[in-house]
């Protein structure tokens, strides 16, 4: 078994997740219950099977390493399971020619728990080792055994924290325990000559998902005693417990988010759903503290184009407090609105605070500088000189995943002009952030 590889500092916890079933309330309560009173919690660690090689993505990398948003798939599978603080131990099964790769995964993207088990050729033995991984009858073991073990896919990046704790609380209970989902299509069986022989009746019947839990010694005996048929052709733990162990799993109802990214249609509509999640919160940096000034009217606007948005406004960063709270606010969208002047010392001061963060490690960061362009304040030739500099600068700061790009909205003294141009600016600000295209880094677009 590979140690652990070391994570650099500082150490960037991402709290982003899908729109949370149970509330925090409720995910305590059942904390709570899982946990008897004078009794601890179950010690709970994670198998990550990622040794597939993605045929039927039809790309020559493997699925669970394939880009989305110039991340790989399995990081955010493992950021996912990350999140959750009492899963001690996570083990990821991976092929030896990929092994240096996910090291390089884990370092870069400051992945933290994480042990490395090499692959076995199907998907059954790699579970198998990394279950060993955790055993304590294995002589190089260098994990604690956990009482409860949750097994899961590493192509599916959005579980969230309260299907992982229903799995694990059933587990503890009856043994065994998995995600389910209602059937999309009716299941049938053709017989020899390709005709149909019968079908199943889809109201009586569920797809197995991801993920499932297991008394850790439940499911490592029914590996321990499992065949060579079913470790070469078998693909379901729960059925390897009911098999071998004699053990019925109790089968947890699972949200839509637990889909498996299995086709190339799929990575994009991943990169959607991530693109939607990183977009909801928009920091507007005002350079007034005037609510009257047209800057503010845009912030008002921009709230009635966005009304599913959190956007909310600061004077620009100056100090480490500033930089520590752009850190807990988990925001990569930034409009930074320049009123009263042109300089375009602000938006660098932004970014460098931005780079200090890390938060474009994980998610890349949108940064929009606003510039109102008023003949009577600046004159025009100073001003698109100071924003010409925003070229150079944003091919620059994109290695570093932060997409800047430029907004001149036209402010003229008639209302309904002005008016209708910040409208038009509102909604190049909203695409910009919800599109994250990379191509229109360092374009200055008018509005």
């Amino acid at each position: 078994m590979e140690p652990r590889p070391a994570a650099p500092r500082p150490r960037l916890c991402d709290s982003l997740g899908a729109d949370q079933t149970l509330s925090a309330s409720t995910l305590n309560a059942a904390r709570a219950e899982a946990r008897p009173a004078g009794r601890r919690a179950p010690a709970v660690a994670a198998v990550l099977p990622a040794g597939g090689s993605g045929e039927r993505m039809g790309v020559p990398t493997p699925k669970q390493f394939c880009p989305v948003l110039e991340r790989p798939l399995i990081s955010y599978t493992l950021q996912a399971l990350e999140r959750v603080c009492w899963i001690k131990d996570i083990v990821v099964a991976v092929t030896g020619e990929n092994m240096e790769a996910m090291k390089g995964i884990i370092q870069k993207y400051q992945h933290q728990r994480i042990s490395l088990v090499e692959a076995g050729v199907t998907r059954h033995r790699s579970i198998f080792n990394g279950l060993k991984a955790l055993a304590e009858d294995q002589p190089d073991s260098k994990l604690s055994k956990p009482e409860v073990v949750i097994i899961h896919d590493a192509v599916r990046p959005f579980v969230e924290e309260d299907v992982l704790l229903k799995v694990v609380t059933a587990a503890k209970e009856y043994g065994a325990a998995g995600a389910i989902r209602p059937l999309v299509s009716t299941v049938i069986s053709p017989s020899a000559d390709g005709c149909l022989d019968h079908s199943l009746e889809r109201a009586r019947h569920r797809a197995s998902e991801m993920p499932q839990a297991f008394l850790f010694d439940v499911i490592y005996e029914a590996y321990q005693q499992c065949s060579d048929y079913d470790l070469e052709f078998g693909t379901e733990c729960l059925q390897l417990a009911l098999k071998y162990g004699h053990i019925k799993a109790k089968l947890v109802e699972g949200s839509p988010d637990l889909w498996k990214v299995t086709y190339k249609r799929d990575l994009y509509a991943a990169e959607s759903i991530i693109k939607e999640r990183i977009s909801q919160h928009i920091c507007l940096i005002m350079d007034t503290k005037d609510e009257n000034h047209v800057g503010h009217r845009l912030e008002e606007v921009l709230k009635d184009e966005l009304n599913h948005v959190k956007v909310t406004s600061r004077l620009p960063c100056h100090t480490g407090r500033d930089l520590d709270q752009i850190v807990s606010e988990q925001c990569y969208s930034y409009v930074c609105v320049n009123v009263m002047t042109s300089d375009f010392e602000e938006i660098r001061k932004l970014v460098n605070m931005l780079e200090e963060s890390n938060l474009s490690i994980l998610y890349p960061v949108v940064v929009i500088s606003v510039y109102f362009l008023d003949y009577k304040s600046v004159p025009f030739d100073q001003k698109m000189e100071n924003l010409m500099q925003i070229r150079e600068y944003a091919k620059e700061v994109k290695k570093r995943n932060i997409l800047l790009c430029g907004l001149l909205i036209y402010y003229p003294q008639d209302e309904q002009k002005l008016q209708e141009s910040l409208r038009q600016g509102a909604t190049i600000i909203a695409t910009l952030i919800k599109e994250r295209n990379s191509g229109l880094v360092g374009q200055l677009l008018v509005a």
